[in-house]
């Protein structure tokens, strides 16, 4: 989870995440993670910037190959 996520937006300082949608978030990971541990995997989640917290993550496993992410759409006007 990116803190910069759950700010102000810039423009008119409304909540980027509201109470609602963070609830659905939180229920869909807590969702997904019980999922994949029935079927005997994992969720690994963290919270902090990506850019460090993926770093990190691939320097503990030691042995990544790929990286794969999106970018979020930045609000224009």
């Amino acid at each position: 989870f990116d803190p910069r996520h759950y700010l102000r937006t810039h423009c008119y300082g409304l909540p980027r995440t509201g109470p609602h949608r963070l609830r659905f978030l939180l229920e869909s990971v807590k969702d997904l993670r019980e999922t994949l541990k029935k079927k005997g995997s994992t969720l690994v989640v963290r919270k902090g910037k990506p850019e460090d917290v993926v770093c990190d993550l691939i320097t503990q496993l030691g042995s990544v190959t790929a990286v794969v992410f999106h970018e979020e759409v930045r609000e224009t006007l």
